[in-house]
């Protein structure tokens, strides 16, 4: 039946994982049926709070659970890769933070395994389902704004404690992998009015003062076909939050002031020749528009914007800023047995 809830295991018991799964889940009548956590206690306090029908003793376990038809993967960013493949290889549909895999050879693996195992896999780029940014992607389709010819996306925030994992070269941190995959993959789905894909010109960045290989903050030049420019930017100890994408085309400029965030701020800022306004979309969660197109693809078939491929596109592009700004690939962690 297409109106059949979702059945979620949730790996770990993440913060984010509130307002990423446990609130859309609700929203669209789906059941968590399984978490899973490093620390029993942790698992069994994140189930009684949420909802969570229960807990199990491990992640292997959950991927392996025949009742956990999706699994969500929330997990530190060197654990992504790993358990997407174990998820992937028990047959299960897969919906990951960002980013999919450590580095883009791992994120290959992930590609692979997909592919076998017929299931679907999903990045979790949810800003792409919240109707601010389809409604900038509606305003170059009108050719209000003319032709592209520049984009600016920039995803900052104040640092995070030194302890956070998102500072750890072995856990695949910094801010290009935290924040900057948005920059460059919301330049990268504007393809469609650009020629098509953008290429790497020249990339440059920061390393965080006693952490080697980890950077703080990273600006990517990009290049499109039709010759328009883009600067994807990130910055992982920034003054203040700024989650800003703006493009500029030969008619006009429109900027979503927070395109990462928009359930705090849904602005759209036009600017044309004949005025400007500000068109207010809604503060509805993208994870919530992203959940519901999860499902709709799975129950009903609707089409899915985001799958392994974009995947592993997005992660060729990240390995590709790291070596041009002169940083290591984010090392990889060895495929779990057991956890």
């Amino acid at each position: 039946m297409t109106n059949e809830p979702l059945r979620i295991g949730v790996l770990g018991a993440a913060r984010i994982s509130e307002l990423s799964i446990v609130g859309p889940a609700r929203a669209g009548g789906h059941r968590l049926v399984a978490v899973a956590a490093r620390d029993q206690a942790r698992a069994e306090a994140f189930a009684a709070t949420h909802g969570v029908e229960r807990v199990v003793a491990s992640y292997a376990d959950l991927v392996r659970d025949p009742e956990v038809e999706v699994v969500y993967n929330p997990l530190a960013n060197s654990l992504h890769g790993p358990w997407n493949l174990a998820a992937l290889q028990a047959g299960k549909h897969v919906l990951t933070e960002k980013p999919s895999a450590s580095n883009a050879a791992e994120a290959v693996e992930v590609h692979e395994a997909a592919a076998k195992a017929g299931t679907v896999f999903m990045e979790g780029f949810h800003y792409l389902f919240h109707p601010a940014i389809l409604r900038l992607h509606e305003l170059l389709d009108s050719g209000e704004l003319g032709d592209l010819r520049h984009v600016e996306t920039m995803v900052a925030m104040p640092a995070p404690p030194d302890s956070d994992v998102r500072w750890s070269l072995p856990l695949a941190g910094g801010a290009l992998m935290d924040l900057g995959c948005y920059s460059l993959h919301a330049q990268r789905v504007l393809a469609p009015w650009a020629g098509g894909a953008p290429r790497l010109v020249a990339a440059r960045g920061g390393e965080k003062a006693g952490s080697p290989g980890i950077d703080e903050w990273l600006d990517a030049d990009l290049e499109f076909p039709n010759g328009a420019t883009g600067s994807a930017r990130c910055h992982m100890a920034h003054a203040t939050w700024q989650m800003s994408c703006r493009v500029v085309g030969s008619r006009g400029e429109a900027t979503v002031v927070n395109f990462v965030q928009p359930h705090l701020d849904d602005r759209v800022l036009v600017r044309t020749a004949a005025g400007e306004r500000t068109e207010e979309l809604g503060r509805r969660s993208s994870y919530t528009y992203q959940l519901d197109a999860f499902a709709a693809h799975l129950r009903e078939g609707a089409p899915l914007a985001l799958d392994a491929d974009d995947a592993l596109t997005t992660m060729r592009l990240v390995d590709a800023c790291y070596q041009a700004a002169g940083f290591p690939l984010r090392p990889r962690t060895a495929s779990p047995t057991t956890a």
